[in-house]
């Protein structure tokens, strides 16, 4: 979160959704390919692009309800 000249916080959230999910599978990368790794990185990996992608779709809801449950998806995600 940064703020502009008036105070008002600005959350970029598109930016650092993405930046997260790259983050993530950077990590996925250092890990040592085990049986386990392996299975708990795809999910991991899907998880993450998850919270932007339903952050991106909550804010073309359609109605509040809709933007709402999508933002709680985003967060179940995250």
């Amino acid at each position: 979160m940064t703020k502009i000249p008036n105070n008002k916080p600005v959350y970029d959230l598109e930016e650092r959704t993405f930046q997260f999910a790259k983050a993530v599978r950077l990590f996925v990368k250092t890990l040592p390919k085990t049986v386990a790794n392996i299975e708990d990185s795809k999910q991991l990996v899907k998880a993450s692009g998850s919270v932007g992608a339903n952050y991106r779709e909550a804010n073309e809801s359609l109605s509040k309800k809709d933007f709402l449950m999508r933002m709680k998806i985003s967060r179940k995600e995250a």
